[in-house]
């Protein structure tokens, strides 16, 4: 009984421990995280139009093309397409994706070695938090893998906290309206004009996929 004693009492003090390690690290890095509810009344900056007096489009002025659309007016292709692509457990996890994190270290250490890009496993409420909220500290990176640490840290507690003040569709909806998709292109409806010529309701099943694969690398991609 001694013996089992003393193993409880080593792994309590490991589970304290590991508590308070944990708070510690919420304490440090979320003490001075920017206001995420912000995002409740977000209004994107979209493409200001100049017209003739016959209704002729004369000029288009703007730093990034972008045309709102909210989500009710998104469809179900294209949600679908993304939700694919980017981050599959959405509806299901609670800002991060565990399981995602694990396919991704095993996968980047079986490619230990080879030539092949490194597996994310950023969902995407990461990239609502570092869109929104953590430009500048990407910016700021520079190479420095301690600060990429710090924001991954601050993004997944931003996850967390903006998981619990937006709903789902709400994120979704930021998502699909600020994501770059290449060519100054900002949100789904500007790429699918800017790719395409055409509205996102004439999308098709190629070209929401197309659009899909594109925020992993729009340079490379478009």
């Amino acid at each position: 009984s001694r013996i089992f004693m003393a193993l409880f009492s080593l792994v309590a003090l490991g589970a304290i421990g590991s508590i308070a390690v944990v708070m510690g690290v919420l304490f440090y890095f979320g003490s001075d995280l920017p206001d995420y509810s912000a995002l409740e009344k977000y209004e994107p900056k979209i493409v200001t139009r100049a017209y003739a007096s016959d209704g002729r489009l004369l000029a288009e002025f703007a730093a990034e093309k972008r045309v709102f659309v909210p989500m009710d007016a998104v469809p179900e292709l294209v949600i679908q397409a993304f939700l694919s692509a980017e981050d599959k457990n959405f509806y299901k996890h609670p800002g991060i994706d565990v399981k995602g994190i694990a396919r991704a270290i095993i996968t980047n250490v079986r490619n230990f070695g080879k030539d092949e890009r490194l597996k994310g496993a950023s969902t995407i409420t990461q990239q609502v938090a570092k869109n929104f909220l953590l430009s500048d500290a990407v910016k700021n990176e520079q190479g420095d893998i301690f600060a990429k640490v710090e924001r991954k840290v601050k993004e997944a507690i931003l996850s967390f906290r903006i998981e619990q003040a937006l709903s789902k569709d709400r994120i979704l909806e930021l998502y699909l309206n600020e994501i770059f998709l290449g060519f100054r292109a900002y949100g789904v409806a500007a790429a699918s004009l800017e790719y395409f010529g055409k509205p996102l309701e004439e999308l098709t099943l190629e070209e929401a996929a197309f659009l899909a694969a594109l925020p992993k690398g729009p340079n490379n991609y478009h």
